[in-house]
């Protein structure tokens, strides 16, 4: 800053009384302009410092609001997961380090057996296969004789009970009864013999059959089945009765090259149901 123009001695004896007043205008002029630009140096300095320090005021709250934005955004931020590989051939399995309360809620597994399809039963086949190697004969004529069996070839959920003529059953079912009978005639002369089937002792209806036998050479071999449903725990006979006591079913031992004939044979099969 420059200072005001000086005046001339002449200029300032025009209103100036002496010239001691004079220097000491004179003098006057050499302090204040000196003042002036000091306190204007100063003044300048302090407007530039002020500038300077809102700038920086303003530098600092510009950096507060971006430290502000960054914290809001890093609280909204996801939990960092961490990924930790088992195998090579494995997917990742990611555990969450972040809080309790954003985990999915662990849900217990429930057995319930009525949702699983039914499991079909399997159910094995039963059956028997027994005979007798004794000869039955009929003490009277026109009386039901139950067929008896002393050997048992083959059993599984059939068997032979008490009396040895009754044939138990430990499944319902519909089976298969088929028996052969070695049948004779020990003197001349002709017999009926008849055979039916019985369940817990009752007389299955319209199921008998007739054989005539004639004279001592009469000999023939009764062969045919009985379907039947049965139910757990029943027992099936087969009956014979004759109009004359010298009819029976024969068993004979062994002859070579005959092995034994059998009274009676007799299969239980549940191949039906």
């Amino acid at each position: 800053m420059e200072g005001p123009n000086r005046l001339l001695r002449a200029e300032l004896a025009k209103f100036l009384p002496s010239q001691r007043a004079i220097r000491a205008f004179e003098q006057l002029f050499d302090i204040v302009p000196s003042q002036i630009v000091q306190n204007t140096a100063s003044a300048e300095a302090a407007s530039i410092n002020a500038a300077n320090a809102d700038s920086r005021a303003q530098q600092a709250v510009d950096a507060i609001s971006r430290l502000a934005d960054a914290l809001e955004l890093l609280a909204l931020a996801p939990p960092e997961a961490t990924v930790t590989q088992t195998v090579d051939i494995a997917p990742p399995v990611v555990q969450f380090s972040g809080s309790d309360n954003i985990a999915p809620p662990i849900v217990p597994f429930v057995h319930q057996p009525d949702l699983l399809p039914p499991i079909a039963e399997i159910k094995r086949k039963r059956y028997g296969v027994f005979q007798s190697s004794v000869t039955q004969t009929a003490a009277y004529i026109d009386t039901a004789y139950p067929v008896t069996y002393n050997t048992t070839d083959l059993s599984f959920g059939v068997a032979v009970g008490t009396p040895t003529s009754r044939v138990y059953l430990d499944t319902d079912g519909i089976y298969n009864f088929q028996f052969s009978a070695q049948i004779n005639k020990t003197n001349g002369g002709t017999g009926s013999f008849y055979i039916w089937p019985r369940v817990n002792g009752v007389d299955i209806p319209a199921s008998a059959s007739q054989i005539r036998l004639q004279g001592s050479a009469g000999e023939t071999v009764a062969a045919w089945n009985f379907v039947l449903q049965m139910n757990s725990g029943d027992y099936f006979e087969l009956v014979w009765s004759t109009d004359d006591i010298h009819c029976q079913i024969l068993a004979s031992a062994a002859s070579a090259p005959v092995p034994a004939i059998p009274s009676v044979i007799l299969t239980v099969t549940d191949n039906i149901s």
